[in-house]
């Protein structure tokens, strides 16, 4: 009963904050545009970058893919799905790899906006604490909780529904990690900066209605699209409510009244978004409508215009900055040298860690074609290198430096709601960086070997490398020194409004009668006011980055450095299409594959599967199926290095060491043929899928020996011995030659291993499990004696 009486309050809520908004974004939206118009006119100035930009950086690319266990709620059952991320960062999931494989559509998708990736449930159950207060829980206590292994991945939305996954080993929960943090920064960058006038229009409209209701500073859930941020406007304001509504109406134990709560919030975000998306497509459309008119009267008026908003700017101005330079001097320039100082340590290590990645690639290409400079092999080489910006586990050392930043101590006074606004932004920015510095070798090298050919490639490579990486640290300090006097705004601005509104907003109405009526949609009193105000800290703001780059603190460049570019038609190679390193370098797979593909039915599907993937996959086609398929590593982009060396004498039976080995393709190692067969998958070390809640690994094999102690120790033990005793034999030397006994004899230990775990286990049967568990038990001794068979 609940549910009708949320929807019912959430649907007059998002009427109301929508229309509030939609006023206000028709009026900043006639701004917006005359601000377009005046710098088409004007111009801007400013450093020009020396790097080049990709215009479409991810063209027939996709992220990652691979198989996780997901927890499905409706049945409280863990089951593998196999994940796809394109290059809208949008995961989809499937019951399997075949089901993408064959076009069919995914069994849903998440869109990571707003999300925060968890890797244990503490954190989890904190947050979920945090959000009804009253209802308490503890790990283990609930048994929809419980995770599958001890690997959790956790995507927690404060509104939307929390997805579930987990993994096998540590070393894929980091990968998984990397890839949705990828997702989640780039699905909350979701505004486009090529939108000169929708975008700062929204923004603009966004904070003043904020500030309206007395909510300065920045805000965190400033993500995702248009309509993603206006349900987020709404559900600020609306949580609260619902919750002191139904939170007394929820009933039951603990963990029932969380699920509830959280499927209330859900359902109730969910209907938001949809009503917040057509109101605001609705407002938009209007607007657009109006636009060409407005963008004549402009035009026509623009000198009028500039001179009537100077003469106000003027008298707004004598009674503003008093205020603000008073307060300026107490409040805010103390602290000016301290953030700037929080924000460049970080964020310079960050970038000094792209440019060492990025030299790390170029070498390591110097070295591999160092003894076979052919034009196959550098094909190979920068195909992998092309797509480095975009993979999220070779960035990740770059990320982690800026994570470091802390605000600690100025977040209360300056209302910061949390440092991870300006983190995800520079993130955002090194990731260009590094795509612009690729994007720029790659032309530049391949205009060499247009030129030249491959002769001398080492030293072509060095002297492209060389030029590429004095762009790069020209770009990087201007970059910086941007974003650290948008993140110093950001954070005193809002400061400064809040306290100078109160003794100024009774004031600007009066200057409002200054501006003619034909030009009152273009000169709103409230943007003025906002702008001496940006002024008035502009020049402070300004001072300190220029000291720091004098003192050359974090490799910042000072202004008045220019670089001479050393390629003056550099800037033409920006427009050739992109170079398809594979195709037009390799050994002409490509051309198979589109042969193979051609006109037949399955054309689209081999194109889903041969889409070029920026993180490596899970395995090679055609390798075993490992019983718990995850994303594990293949001979793919292996010369860039993903994460530290793993120790060489790690335990055989892990799912790594078995992909150590290439895989098979007709029967023939990628690597020649195997002089003696790889060692079997120790089972005691696969974690058993039975839950302790009773729930189990849908779809996945089980095995037995992980709930038989006394029979693994006696088959661990005993089978070992016996083996020693009979190779010593002179027949056992000719029956290793022999393929058809080994694999009898194989059968055969297995039939009395199996007669041995039955006997053992007859006992307990009854006081055990259900009928029905030993049947799910059964294919996964099938699968394991059909495995070690194959071996």
């Amino acid at each position: 009963f609940t549910a009708p009486l949320s929807l019912n309050k959430g649907d007059a809520r998002t009427g109301e904050v929508i229309g509030e908004f939609s006023r206000l974004y028709e009026q900043q939206y006639a701004v917006a545009l005359f601000n377009k118009v005046r710098f088409d006119i004007e111009g801007g100035g400013g450093p020009q970058p020396q790097l080049l930009h990709r215009k479409v950086p991810l063209e027939n690319r996709s992220i990652f893919s691979g198989a996780l266990f997901q927890f499905l709620e409706e049945n409280n059952k863990w089951r593998n799905h196999f994940l796809f991320v394109p290059d809208s960062y949008t995961i989809n999931y499937y019951d399997n790899k075949a089901s993408h494989e064959r076009g069919l559509h995914p069994k849903g998708n998440i869109n990571c906006a707003g999300y925060k990736v968890l890797t244990s449930m503490d954190q989890y159950l904190e947050l979920l604490n945090n959000s009804l207060p009253g209802v308490k829980a503890k790990v283990g206590n609930s048994p929809f909780l419980k995770c599958a292994t001890q690997f959790p991945l956790i995507l927690w939305h404060p509104y939307a529904r929390h997805y579930y996954f987990c993994v096998v080993t540590e070393k894929e929960q980091q990968k998984w990690h990397a890839v949705f943090q990828d997702c989640v920064r780039h699905a909350n960058d979701g505004l486009s900066e090529e939108s000169q006038v929708q975008t700062p229009a929204f923004t603009d409209a966004v904070r003043l209605y904020r500030q309206a209701h007395g909510q300065y500073g920045t805000w965190e859930m400033m993500c995702g699209i248009p309509s993603q941020i206006l349900a987020n406007l709404v559900m600020e304001t609306l949580l609260p409510e619902l919750r002191d509504l139904i939170s007394p109406r929820l009933k039951g134990k603990m963990h029932d009244r969380q699920r509830n709560w959280m499927l209330v919030c859900d359902a109730v975000y969910g209907l938001v978004v949809r009503q917040a998306q057509a109101q605001y497509e609705a407002v938009v459309q209007s607007c657009e409508a109006r636009r060409p008119p407005l963008e004549a009267s402009i035009r026509t008026d623009m000198d009028q215009i500039i001179t009537s908003k100077e003469h106000v700017t003027n008298k707004i101005k004598a009674v503003v900055l008093p205020k603000a330079e008073k307060l300026l001097t107490v409040s805010i320039q103390p602290y000016i040298s301290s953030i700037l100082e929080a924000l460049m340590g970080p964020t310079s290590r960050g970038f000094s860690q792209v440019r060492d990645v990025f030299f790390r690639e170029l070498v390591d290409l110097s070295k591999n074609t160092l003894n076979d400079a052919t034009k196959e092999k550098v094909g190979e080489h920068m195909e992998k290198i092309s797509m480095l910006a975009f993979h999220p586990v070779k960035m990740q050392s770059c990320y982690e430096k800026v994570e470091d930043l802390s605000l600690d101590g100025l977040q209360q006074r300056f209302d910061v709601s949390s440092p991870s606004v300006f983190v995800q932004r520079a993130q955002i920015l090194m990731r260009e960086q590094m795509d612009d510095a690729v994007y720029t070798f790659e032309q530049i090298l391949h205009q060499s070997l247009e030129d030249q050919g491959p002769e001398g490639l080492c030293k072509n490579i060095q002297r492209c490398q060389d030029r590429v990486i004095k762009k790069f640290d020209y770009d990087s300090s201007t970059v910086r020194k941007r974003f650290f006097r948008e993140a110093l705004l950001q954070i005193f601005i809002p400061y400064m409004l809040k306290q100078l509104t109160p003794s100024i907003s009774s004031e600007l109405p009066r200057f409002q009668e200054l501006i003619f009526e034909d030009f009152s949609r273009f000169i709103l009193v409230e943007n003025i006011f906002e702008e001496v105000v940006l002024h008035s800290v502009m020049k402070d703001i300004m001072m300190a980055v220029k000291e720091a780059a004098v003192q050359r603190r974090h490799n910042l460049y000072r202004d008045s450095i220019v670089l001479t570019s050393s390629d003056p038609n550099l800037h033409l190679l920006g427009e050739n299409p992109a170079i398809d390193w594979a195709g037009e370098y390799g050994t002409g797979q490509e051309e198979v594959d589109r042969e193979e593909t051609g006109d037949s039915t399955g054309g689209a599907a081999q194109r889903r599967r041969r889409m070029k993937q920026v993180v490596s996959m899970i395995q090679l086609d055609g390798s075993p199926t490992l019983v718990n398929e995850s994303c594990l590593d293949i001979p793919m982009v292996d010369s860039i290095p993903e994460e530290e060396a793993v120790d060489q004498d790690n335990d055989a039976s892990s799912p790594e060491s078995v992909h150590q080995e290439p895989a098979k393709v007709n029967g023939t190692s990628l690597k020649g043929k195997r002089k003696a067969p790889p060692p079997p998958v120790q089972p005691e070390n696969i974690p058993s899928p039975a839950l302790t809640n009773g729930s189990v690994l849908e779809g996945e094999p089980a095995t037995i020996l992980s709930e038989a102690p006394e029979v693994q120790t006696k088959i661990s033990e005993d089978v070992p011995q016996e083996a020693e005793c009979a190779m010593k034999s002179p027949e056992a030397k000719s029956f290793l030659h022999d393929p058809e006994s080994t694999v009898s004899a194989i059968e055969s230990a297995i039939r009395e291993i199996e007669n041995a775990v039955q006997g053992e286990d007859s006992d307990r049967e009854q006081q055990s499990e259900s009928e029905p568990e030993r049947r799910r038990r059964t294919p996964g001794r099938q699968r394991v004696s059909e495995e070690l068979v194959l071996v």
